[in-house]
């Protein structure tokens, strides 16, 4: 097959099939870091934060779109684009506080993943979390991208215990649909602060980083595919089914999301319990209100996402590090010819590990990563949006209009958060 030639990729066919990248992508950020976030806003606010997820999906929509855009079109991942581009301070920069953010939230999501096992059948949690770790470096560094793709791509089903803890709760749905309607919103610094952490959740620099980079990965792993720039014929099938891909990712990520708030919303907040602070207190929280099997199904998702999100944050993590200072990266290549990049993945798993054998507070933490990620994720944002608008990096293949302006209402959300949330610093 020449490389002009026109890929079936985006086709039809079943959708199970056309999804790769942005499920993957959607459901990782559903990590258990996540959970804990909407778990607190749930528990706090009850229904008033529900509204926020009307709003963050077609953002992530078309921010994440636009980074798997980059990386189908260049062939190039962001970092490694960025690098190429524009000056290096800013590439550094960008890099360093992206490896800080993410090794935190792994170290976050790894702890929360052993304490979560360790309410479900007792044992050592830090010995859990470190097992689970070490699998999922292990599984990254043995098992070709070919391969582990569709193990993440299964991993994506667990966040169906989130519906299913949603089944076995009592929902008031009248009252939630006026919520989301009439948001009862509380105009206080609290709420401000609540807002800012959802949204730095939901839309964070990692998410971008492999979304960019598994398109890559994919181009490198199917010898039919090439980047568009260099067989534009590949182009409309390939755009389809990034589009398509994406939307369900980012849908399927934010109505998880939703089900999460309001799972929390109507046990913890309904009963007065809103002072939650990790994924594992929601879910401990859970049991004495909603039953065994609710809180069983929660704790469980908190495994089966961590599960999928620590292999996106370690990877992420590498292929930053690897396009920022031009090495080789793939999860495709065998460790021995990409070294600096399974160097960055092993130094930031054990990294991970060994922060849950300090004293670190888990919810400083977790604060920490939302701030470093909320300062990062914006001018990375406005990089691309420049990335994706100059025909020099993409070509003829410079991102529509209706992507543009919701990517820069993405941009703008993600600038106002930063600022609101410095200036509610300490409230």
């Amino acid at each position: 097959m020449t490389e002009q030639t026109p890929t079936d990729e985006g086709r039809t066919g079943p959708l199970w099939g056309r999804l790769s990248a942005g499920l993957i992508t959607g459901a990782a950020d559903d990590d258990p870091s996540g959970i804990a976030t909407y778990s607190q806003v749930g528990a706090a606010f009850g229904y008033g934060m529900l509204w926020c997820i009307l709003l963050t999906m077609p953002l992530m929509i078309a921010i994440q779109g636009i980074s798997a855009g980059i990386g189908r079109v260049t062939g190039h991942g962001l970092m490694d684009g960025i690098r190429k581009y524009y000056p290096k301070t800013l590439v550094y920069g960008l890099v360093l506080s992206i490896i800080v953010a993410n090794v935190i939230n792994l170290a976050a999501d790894i702890g929360a993943m052993g304490a979560a096992l360790k309410l479900l059948i007792g044992g050592p949690a830090l010995f859990y979390a470190a097992a689970f770790a070490l699998l999922s470096l292990l599984l990254q560094m043995f098992i070709p991208f070919s391969r582990y793709s569709p193990v993440l791509k299964l991993l994506t089903l667990s966040l169906f215990a989130y519906v299913a803890t949603i089944m076995v709760i009592n929902v008031p749905w009248l009252a939630v649909l006026k919520s989301i309607v009439v948001p009862p919103i509380t105009w206080n610094a609290k709420y401000a602060v609540g807002l800012v952490a959802l949204l730095g959740t939901t839309i964070s620099p990692y998410l971008f980083c492999w979304q960019a980079a598994q398109e890559v990965e994919e181009i490198h792993a199917n010898h039919e595919r090439r980047s568009l720039r260099k067989a534009p014929l590949q182009a409309p099938n390939a755009l389809r089914r990034i589009g398509i891909d994406t939307a369900v990712g980012m849908v399927f990520s934010n109505l998880i999301a939703f089900f999460i708030i309001l799972t929390t919303a109507v046990v913890l907040h309904a009963h007065g319990k809103t002072d939650i602070n990790t994924s594992s207190d929601a879910a401990l929280a859970l049991r004495p209100l909603a039953g065994k099997l609710a809180f069983a199904l929660f704790a469980a998702g908190i495994i089966g996402t961590g599960l999928l999100a620590v292999p996106v944050l370690a990877g992420a993590t590498a292929y930053a590090a690897a396009g920022a200072f031009g090495q080789r990266a793939g999860l495709e290549h065998k460790p021995r010819r990409a070294k600096f990049f399974y160097g960055v993945l092993i130094v930031a798993s054990l990294a991970g590990i060994a922060l849950n054998l300090t004293p670190l507070d888990p919810i400083k933490a977790l604060y920490w990563s939302a701030v470093i990620n909320g300062v990062a994720a914006v001018p990375l944002m406005f990089v691309m949006m420049l990335m994706g608008s100059s025909s020099k990096v993409m070509g003829e293949f410079t991102m529509p209009l209706l992507l543009k302006i919701f990517g820069w209402l993405a941009t703008a959300a993600m600038a106002t958060a930063a600022i609101v949330m410095f200036a509610t610093w300490g409230h």
